[in-house]
C-alpha cells in the first residue's frame, strides 16, 4: 500500500489515500518518492480542461530513491537517485531513430498488457503521464527515469523533470538562441522562468520578461531578465517593439493562448522566431496574418518537453546546478506535505513564478 493524493472529481479537493501497488513488472521501477514539484499542468488537470480518466494520481515533478527493479531492469539498482519525466522513449520507434525521443510513439505510460499499476478497491487508479508523482511511492517503466548525481538535492531535483526541461530545453534545442541576440518570454512561470534563464545563459543581450503578474516580472529579473513589460498596463506587443528598436530576434510563447501566440508574431522582429512552448487547449486556434509570413519571413516552430533527450539533458542540467550555473533552488517557493497538494494547485493560480514542493522526507534537502 501507498500514501496518495487522489483526484476523484474535476475541481474538487484531492483526497489522501491508501492505494494498492501491483507486482513488479520486469521492465518497472518502484521509486521511493522523496519530492514532488506542483507544475501548472496538473492545476490544468485538477480543473479539468483535459479529458483524463479518474480516479487520478497527479504529479509529474517526482524525484525519489529507487526501492525495487524488475528483472529486465540493467539501468537502475536500488538506492539509485532518480527523476522522473513524461519525456519518456523507448529508444526503437521510428521518431526515436530519428533522435526525436520526445515524439516517442510507446513511453511506457501504461502497461504493454493493459494492466493497472494502481489499484483501490478493486478499481483502477491511474496515473498522470505514467508517473503519479503526489504519492510516496511510483510504479514506473524504466525509460520514464533517469539517474540523479547522489551529491544533488531531491528537491531541486524534481524540477528537472518538466520545468527545467522543458524551458531550458526549448531555448538549447529548439529556438537556438545565440549570443548577441534579443529574446522575449511571454508567460513567466516556471517554464517561462527556466527559459529566462537559459536565454541569460546563451548570451541574449536583451531578454524581455512578458506577463500579467508584477510578483512573476520581479521574479523573472531574478532570473535574467533585462527588460519587464506588464501586460496590463502595456500593450506588450508596441512595449517590446519599443525596447527593442524593432522586435526580438527570439520570441518564447509560454502561456499556450491564440492571444498571446498572435501577440508573440506581432513582435517578432523580420526573420525572427517565434516558439511556441505553452500547452494550449484543444479548441485554441491562432489567427496570423497569411502575407507577413511571406514579407517578414518570421518563423512560427513549437516545442514540446524541451525538444531534446532528458536522458543527455537532465545530466547536463544537474551539472550545470551544481556549478552554480543554473537556479533551482530559487524556484521553490515552499516545502509541504502531502495533505497540502491542493492548496499547492490552487496557489499556482496566483503563483510568482516559484512552485511548491511536496517532501516525503521533511526539510529541503
Amino acid at each position: 500500500m501507498i500514501r496518495a493524493a487522489v483526484l476523484e472529481r474535476f475541481g474538487e479537493p484531492l483526497v489522501e489515500a491508501e492505494v494498492e501497488l501491483a507486482w513488479l513488472a520486469p521492465d518497472e521501477v518502484l521509486v521511493r518518492v522523496a519530492a514532488s514539484g506542483i507544475c501548472h499542468s496538473d492545476r490544468t488537470v485538477h480543473l479539468g480542461a483535459q479529458d483524463r480518466p479518474l480516479p487520478l494520481v497527479l504529479g509529474h515533478e517526482a524525484s525519489g530513491v529507487v526501492d525495487r527493479v524488475g528483472s529486465a531492469v540493467t539501468r537502475f539498482t536500488p538506492g539509485d537517485h532518480v527523476v522522473g519525466t513524461a519525456s519518456a522513449c523507448c529508444g526503437r520507434c521510428g521518431y526515436c531513430l530519428r533522435g526525436l525521443t520526445q515524439h516517442c510513439a510507446d513511453k511506457g505510460q501504461a502497461r504493454a498488457d493493459g494492466g493497472a499499476r494502481l489499484t483501490r478497491g478493486g478499481e483502477e487508479v491511474h496515473a498522470f503521464v505514467g508517473l503519479g508523482g503526489f504519492a510516496d511511492h511510483m510504479l514506473v517503466s524504466e525509460r520514464a527515469l533517469v539517474r540523479l548525481p547522489d551529491e544533488m538535492p531531491l528537491q531541486a531535483g524534481a524540477l528537472l523533470g518538466c520545468a527545467v526541461l522543458t524551458g531550458v530545453g526549448a531555448v538549447r534545442h529548439r529556438a537556438n538562441v545565440r549570443a548577441g541576440q534579443r529574446v522575449a518570454v511571454i508567460g513567466c512561470g516556471g517554464v517561462g522562468l527556466n527559459a529566462i534563464q537559459a536565454a541569460r545563459l546563451a548570451g541574449a543581450i536583451q531578454v524581455i520578461a512578458v506577463d500579467l503578474n508584477p510578483a512573476k516580472l520581479a521574479r523573472a529579473r531574478e532570473f535574467g531578465a533585462t527588460d519587464v513589460v506588464d501586460a496590463t498596463a502595456d500593450d506588450p506587443v508596441e512595449a517590446v517593439l519599443t525596447l527593442t528598436g524593432g522586435g526580438p530576434d527570439q520570441v518564447l510563447e509560454v502561456v499556450g493562448l491564440g492571444r498571446t501566440i498572435e501577440q508573440a508574431f506581432a513582435m517578432t522582429a523580420v526573420h525572427g522566431q517565434v516558439t511556441v512552448v505553452g500547452v494550449a487547449r484543444p479548441e485554441e486556434t491562432v489567427t496570423l496574418p497569411a502575407a507577413a509570413l511571406v514579407t517578414s519571413e518570421k518563423l512560427v516552430q513549437g516545442s514540446r518537453i524541451g525538444s531534446g533527450d532528458f536522458r543527455v539533458d537532465i545530466p547536463l542540467y544537474c551539472e550545470m546546478y551544481l556549478r552554480g550555473q543554473l537556479k533551482l533552488d530559487e524556484l521553490i517557493s515552499e516545502v509541504i506535505d502531502l495533505s497540502e497538494a491542493t492548496r499547492g494547485l490552487e496557489q499556482l493560480d496566483r503563483s510568482d513564478g516559484a512552485r511548491s514542493v511536496i517532501s516525503f522526507t521533511g526539510g529541503r534537502g
